[in-house]
């Protein structure tokens, strides 16, 4: 599948979970739900791999290195996020998630001795000034607290875990590790993970009694995990994870559109040129429009 399709599939169905996940909190502990969420989608990569005679042995060090996915991009990545959400607006969250172009940029060079592609660090500065546009309005909304400074730090640590699981990803896919072989290793270690630190951290599990967490967790399941996922690594695979982790400017985009819908978000002139701004960065990001400058230094 090509690298626009993929990357539209990612975008289109990220962009909607953000409004799916609402109806996950309440009844039942966030990190227990996502560690459902995964152990079902692992269910069905399982079922996908025994379907197709897929062989799901791998080598130890692969191994290794997809519990270290599981633990960066299901575990911490996830219950990190949440819990800055307690501390500080989405607005901040979502110009923070731009920063995360910028780490998997510098550890993909570190660990894995790849160049910097700079049209990557010039699309995500136009990424993060039109994400800084889109939610320009939400920021008055932010008071200084004691808390804030919490939440900000959950969300850096976050950001920096999932970097750091695109990373190892890209690196166990170098090896030539199939994608649904790794996201159902990887999300079974998750689910180990997440499963194990809810309940120390003392979280119940509860039977939820709304129908709509369960409608919501089959879409987060399918198409938030399984489909998505496995979009997004062969993204990772065939472009890098440097370009790939661009999806966390572009679907912002897709929530608002849907948070027009059914929550009445009401655009403003800046949230218009932000948009145009974002989808600029990512034509520079992934080659589609030539900057001189930008050719001259890759060539030097």
């Amino acid at each position: 599948m090509s690298n626009p399709v993929l990357f539209s599939v990612v975008v289109l169905i990220w962009g909607s979970t953000w409004l799916a996940i609402t109806f996950q909190f309440g009844e039942v502990d966030s990190s227990l739900s996502v560690a459902i969420r995964f152990f079902f989608a692992a269910l069905i990569l399982l079922a996908y791999c025994k379907f197709k005679k897929l062989s799901l042995a791998l080598p130890r060090h692969i191994h290794i290195k997809m519990a270290g996915v599981g633990l960066c991009l299901y575990t911490l990545d996830y219950s990190l996020l949440y819990q800055s959400q307690q501390y500080i607006i989405s607005a901040i969250v979502a110009l923070m998630s731009s920063g995360m172009v910028y780490i998997n940029v510098v550890l993909r060079r570190v660990l894995l001795k790849k160049p910097i592609r700079s049209e990557v660090i010039v699309g995500a500065t136009f990424g993060l000034i039109g994400i800084g546009l889109i939610f320009l309005p939400e920021f008055s909304k932010v008071s200084a607290n004691e808390y804030i400074v919490l939440g900000i730090s959950f969300a850096l640590a976050s950001f920096f875990f999932a970097s750091l699981g695109n990373v190892i990803s890209e690196r166990i896919l170098d090896h030539g590790t199939p994608v649904i072989q790794m996201n159902f290793w990887a999300m079974s270690y998750g689910v180990l993970f997440l499963t194990v630190s809810a309940l120390a951290g003392g979280a119940e599990i509860v039977i939820p009694s709304n129908p709509n967490y369960y409608y919501s967790l089959a879409y987060l399941t399918v198409f938030g995990s399984v489909l998505a996922f496995g979009a997004y690594m062969q993204l990772v695979k065939q472009m890098g994870s440097d370009k790939a982790a661009y999806v966390v400017l572009v679907y912002p985009i897709v929530a608002l559109i849907l948070s027009t819908i059914f929550e009445g978000y009401t655009w403003h002139t800046e949230a218009f040129i932000g948009v145009a701004i974002v989808l600029l960065g990512n034509a520079i990001a992934m080659g589609k429009i030539a900057v001189p400058f930008l050719k001259k230094a890759n060539n030097e």
